[in-house]
């Protein structure tokens, strides 16, 4: 991590968008340690929002190209609960990409996301305002330290 602190804000835009894959890694922690030592609060939300959206919109094109049939076949994942993924993203429609935040979770919604075609627009809308009231919260958190 070390590394990546001194790369700056470079480093804080590779590990936020990584931190939105499937690799993991933590932007949030990152993003405390450049706050909490005096780096500007708002360049450094932004420079995580816009690493960790980009993250989340590859995971979104993965889905994308991907097809329901590659998912249970390769991923082991059941057509029962292939089925149950996809009425719940009907249900709860684009905004839920607003979650895509949430550890693990929110990986898994981008990808869902992406395979149901979502209007790419208003997901990267919701996942952009998701992340970024997560960066908000976290960078006013540590300002202080």
């Amino acid at each position: 991590m070390d590394a990546y602190v001194e790369l700056g804000y470079v480093g804080l835009f590779i590990i936020s968008f990584l931190a939105a894959t499937i690799i993991p890694f933590s932007s949030e922690g990152l993003l405390a340690i450049f706050v909490a030592s005096g780096l500007p609060l708002w360049p450094s939300i932004l420079i995580a929002t816009l690493g960790n959206t980009l993250g989340g919109v590859s995971t979104y094109y993965l889905g994308y190209i991907a097809k329901w049939k590659w998912i249970t076949k390769y991923l082991k994942v059941s057509e029962v609960k292939a089925d149950k993924t996809k009425l719940q993203i009907q249900k709860y429609g684009v905004p839920i990409a607003f979650f895509t935040w949430l550890p693990i979770v929110g990986d898994l919604i981008a990808l869902a996301l992406g395979l149901v075609k979502a209007n790419f627009a208003k997901v990267l809308l919701f996942m952009f305002t998701g992340k970024l009231a997560r960066y908000i919260v976290i960078g006013y958190i540590f300002i202080n330290l």
